[in-house]
């Protein structure tokens, strides 16, 4: 039966990044730097996830899928196909750009990638908000003269956040995220951000950040006025639910087990509070697995765990 697989952390400096994810959930950051991402599986040509253990280790991912895709990925998965998720820890110490992802309509104009993802909150600071979509009514005029004013923020829905809300940022959707957030990011693999205003804030040079204001204009949609996050809940459920994935939500008492079915689909399992275990792997909190294809899985939790678990995005 081939392992879950787990991969070695990619850590990203951001100048809005903190040390939450050394505090929180243990990690062994590079030392006086502001760690604001970590990529914790990714198949893209400047960024490549290894697999930490197992008969497998020092792949990377796509070596993985190269050499064993039909196993991991199924079938009918094309080799050459990259592997369509990408899945990061953001530590947001202080509040991101105000940004967009280009939608599918408008990405290749722009020579970008369409975006769509989720955000699952593991830990906020009292009072922390996200900032999603537009205020009721605002226009594209009233948004722009907005940017040539410093006056943006009046144009934007914020909404406070605890620990367990999520909510899905599709493409074309204005976002940033609040100062004092720690969250799950589970997206399309894309790397492509439009910043349109970013608080007046210096980047790691001591320069101004650089704007993106004319491809974020032409990928707003000017119609998202107010989306609702889905709130923390006590019981399992679906929590995003797109053409480009599924996550559902699983709460599982200690020793209850989680069991996914082999021969159907690959999976990804994210650990956001607790422990589990499979195979004899232990699966610490923020741990991120990929779960293969070609068998059959049972995840028992050794404490009171929370755990996500994404599919439908191999078609």
């Amino acid at each position: 039966m081939p392992e879950v697989l787990l991969f070695r952390p990619l850590y990203q400096e951001r100048v809005w990044g903190g040390r939450v994810l050394e505090t929180t959930l243990g990690r062994a950051l590079p030392p006086e730097r502001p760690i604001g991402e970590s990529w914790e599986i990714v198949d893209r040509p400047e960024a490549q996830s290894i697999v930490a253990d197992g008969k497998w280790a020092g792949l990377t991912l796509r070596e993985v899928i190269l050499r064993h895709g039909a196993v991991v990925m199924g079938p009918k998965w094309p080799k050459e196909k990259t592997f369509p998720i990408l899945v990061k820890w953001l530590d947001c110490r202080e509040r991101l750009s105000l940004q967009v992802h280009p939608p599918a309509a408008v990405a290749g104009e722009l020579k970008g990638e369409p975006k769509t993802e989720n955000w699952y909150i593991a830990a906020s600071s009292l009072g922390a908000e996200l900032i999603v979509g537009l205020k009721n009514g605002v226009t594209r005029e009233q948004f722009e003269a907005a940017i040539a004013s410093q006056t943006v923020e009046s144009c934007v829905h914020h909404f406070p956040v605890v620990a367990g809300d999520s909510i899905l940022v599709h493409s074309g959707q204005i976002h940033a995220i609040d100062a004092g957030n720690l969250i799950l990011e589970i997206q399309q693999n894309s790397d492509t951000t439009y910043r349109v205003y970013d608080w007046g804030r210096l980047g790691l040079d001591g320069k101004p950040r650089q704007m993106h204001v004319a491809q974020s204009l032409r990928s707003i949609d000017w119609q998202d006025f107010e989306p609702k996050p889905v709130r923390a809940a006590p019981t399992s459920g679906v929590i995003a639910d797109c053409p480009e994935f599924s996550i559902k939500r699983t709460v599982l008492g200690a020793g209850e087990r989680l069991h996914l079915s082999g021969g159907e689909q690959p999976r990804l399992l994210s650990v956001v509070s607790g422990r589990v275990s499979v195979g004899g792997k232990h699966l610490e909190p923020g741990a991120n697995a990929l779960v293969p294809y070609g068998a059959a899985y049972a995840f028992t939790a050794e404490t009171t765990s929370i755990v996500l678990v994404t599919e439908n995005f191999a078609g």
